[in-house]
């Protein structure tokens, strides 16, 4: 066999390439855990075969057992020119679009719970898109009953496919329930809607959870990077050409180098190009020994507001793409901490205001685009923190909120009460 490319890999568990075997091309999942291997093999060897036997869309297994190199290995069909279903998400623009492709995942899905088999690591990665089919892949996670998967896990797995659509969209996730029930042959009762919102809050929350943490260590889309005295995260789309290593080693020398927008005590924030992009970094600065042991204990102002800035994401609240963090140490305290995100293109709410070219209808279309901001954060119950004109940005997509250090997100209505009276407060000063 003949490993083509590396297609992923879960570090010390196992690896996917794309292969050819016998002149065929083929995926080879390879199992390299020094205790677990074989287990997982067979695991994944019995779904694969139930996938099969149960007559699900799947790829057919050819080869399982031990590859030359000595790991455990099974070889499956490869489905040509096919995509995840995320990616195709991702690359469909039109809502319809994206309804559509949603749609034939829901009548999958619901075919797959009618046979007995439900999917444990439910997420768009699992399933391909191949022409007009859809298949399930990753059957090492899956289980299979003798009968039908019961009505209330079935609505939770139905949520965790309603929570790629957007949160006010209801008419979607309307359209996708009624569609899972038809397939299923069952009449759509209101108690069955109360279970999948409720199934459908939890299933969100605990993907902003989950989604969060990969936001701090190397995965797809982020690289974690441990240098000298510093501590980064990248997103993978930062420092593509050049080595982020130099970015970090010389960023106060290229902050200075840049154009200078505030040079205070507290922060210091430069506009710069690096690797093709236009970013702002926001340092924010050592202030004495407590200083660094208080925001050691507490974490970095700089972690915070890459997290706050991708939490906010996830809520659909615009923000500037924050590309990474960098954490400066000595010794185990955090010294200097920087924050890295794209430059974005727009006015302050306090200069758009006060700009006396603005037409008023424009001037009113503004204002509401700020209330609805506002709204938007309160459904959420988050609070900003410094809530006033000039962190506010006026941009073609509508206001992005910037100085996300303070956000907090309240799990208590009495909390949230409290720090919203704070920003409505100082949002009314400006």
């Amino acid at each position: 066999m003949l490993c083509i490319g590396l297609l992923r890999a879960v570090p010390g568990r196992r690896q996917i390439y794309d292969a050819l075997w016998n002149d065929t091309h083929v995926i080879a999942k390879m199992f390299s855990h020094k205790i677990s291997a074989r287990r997982h093999l067979g695991r994944e060897v019995r779904g694969l075969n139930q996938l099969q036997k149960r007559g699900s869309n799947s790829a057919k297994p050819l080869f399982y057992g031990k590859a030359e190199d000595g790991r455990w290995a099974v070889v499956i069909q490869k489905i040509v020119d096919s995509v995840t279903v995320l990616e195709a998400l991702t690359q469909t623009a039109h809502k319809r679009e994206k309804l559509d492709l949603l749609m034939r995942v829901c009548r999958e899905l619901a075919k797959q719970h009618g046979k007995g088999i439900l999917q444990r690591d439910l997420h768009l990665e699992n399933f391909l898109l191949a022409g007009d089919q859809v298949y399930a892949l990753d059957p090492g996670q899956m289980r299979f009953f003798p009968r039908q998967v019961p009505r209330k896990t079935s609505i939770s797995q139905l949520a965790l496919l309603v929570r790629y659509l957007q949160t006010d969209d209801t008419e979607s996730a309307g359209a996708l329930c009624e569609e899972y029930f038809k397939t299923r042959g069952w009449d759509i009762g209101q108690s069955d809607r109360i279970l999948l919102a409720k199934q459908l809050a939890v299933h969100r929350k605990r993907g902003i959870r989950h989604a969060l943490k990969k936001c701090l260590r190397t995965s797809k889309r982020y690289r974690r990077i441990e240098t000298g005295r510093h501590v980064a995260v990248l997103d993978r789309s930062f420092c593509q050409e050049a080595a982020p290593a130099d970015f970090i080693g010389q960023i106060d020398a290229l902050m200075d180098a840049g154009r200078i927008l505030k040079n205070g005590n507290t922060c210091y924030v430069s506009r710069l190009m690096w690797d093709g992009m236009d970013v702002v970094v926001k340092r924010y600065n050592h202030k004495g020994l407590l200083h660094s042991l208080r925001h050691t204990i507490k974490r970095s102002r700089a972690r915070r507001g890459w997290l706050n800035a991708h939490h906010l994401g996830m809520q659909e609240i615009l923000t500037p793409k924050p590309l990474a963090y960098i954490e400066q140490r000595r010794g185990r305290l955090i010294w200097n901490s920087y924050l890295v995100t794209r430059y974005t293109e727009g006015p302050s709410l306090y200069h758009f205001l006060r700009d006396e070219s603005i037409a008023p209808e424009q001037r009113a279309a503004t204002t509401q685009q700020a209330k609805d901001l506002l709204d938007q954060l309160a459904k959420h119950r988050i609070t900003h923190g410094d809530l006033k004109h000039t962190n506010i940005l006026m941009t073609e997509n509508g206001p992005a909120l910037t100085d996300l250090d303070s956000v907090q997100f309240h799990k208590c209505d009495w909390t949230y009460r409290i720090h919203s009276a704070k920003d409505r407060k100082r949002f009314d000063r400006d």
